[in-house]
């Protein structure tokens, strides 16, 4: 029986490997270039007295911080990959018109892994693209849906609502247009997949797919469960 019903085990098995991959490639590269990069040597100061912590500490601290934003980065790709291939949906992968498409359902995807990924100020360039796509005469994605995905919402909301950001330039907002959505990425999985709680099952299934690849055990599973429930509700 698969691990999940909306992808196969082995495809699954195969991005959470190209994602330790990167995890692990991440922190070597963090180890070797650690004491070329510039570092504040201001901030250095106040962080270790200001946090409490001794030189060791902060180092692995600081180490740790860079990895993390490197492998943030993937995250959103892994989910990018991870809906294209659903039935019915393609992952354009990296350079495409947009990042997914499902010509079944005549929806088009911009995926991006949090809600503070992309600048107030630059979603703008988004919805113009997104209204490109679907409202140009004779465009191959006329009259499609076109969806701006935060995988991760702000404050653990549920919304799938029209893309209307602000213009700072023009000081006002896009007008609202029913193809051109915003949507959190809770309810994004449940439209592509059908399952309304897929990306939990998705969630609840990673820990024994990581072991399995990569020979880590977790202590406590529990841990990241609990950020899973404050970062979705």
């Amino acid at each position: 029986m698969p691990k999940l019903s909306f992808i196969p085990d082995d495809a699954l098995n195969q991005e959470v490997r190209h994602l330790l991959t990167i995890a692990k490639a991440a922190k070597l590269k963090s180890e070797s270039n650690f004491t070329r990069n510039v570092i504040d040597p201001f901030a250095v100061l106040f962080e270790i007295s200001g946090f409490d912590v001794d030189e060791t500490a902060w180092e692995i601290g600081e180490k740790n911080r860079q990895i993390q934003k490197t492998l943030q980065n993937h995250v959103g790709a892994f989910h990018q990959r991870i809906l294209g291939l659903v039935k019915d949906w393609r992952d354009t992968g990296t350079g495409g018109v947009v990042d997914l498409v499902s010509e079944n359902h005549k929806v088009i995807a911009e995926v991006k892994n949090k809600y503070n990924t992309v600048k107030g100020s630059d979603q703008v360039k988004i919805y113009d693209h997104l209204e490109m796509q679907v409202m140009t005469k004779g465009h191959q994605y006329k009259g499609f849906t076109g969806y701006y995905v935060e995988v991760i919402p702000k404050g653990g909301q549920r919304y799938d609502k029209e893309f209307t950001p602000s213009d700072r330039e023009q000081g006002q907002q896009r007008k609202a247009n029913p193809l051109i959505r915003q949507i959190d990425g809770y309810s994004f999985y449940g439209l592509v997949t059908g399952i309304p709680d897929a990306l939990s099952q998705l969630f609840a299934v990673l820990p024994d797919i990581i072991e399995e690849n990569s020979g880590y055990k977790f202590s406590n599973r529990e841990f990241a469960h609990d950020f899973f429930h404050k970062a979705f509700g």
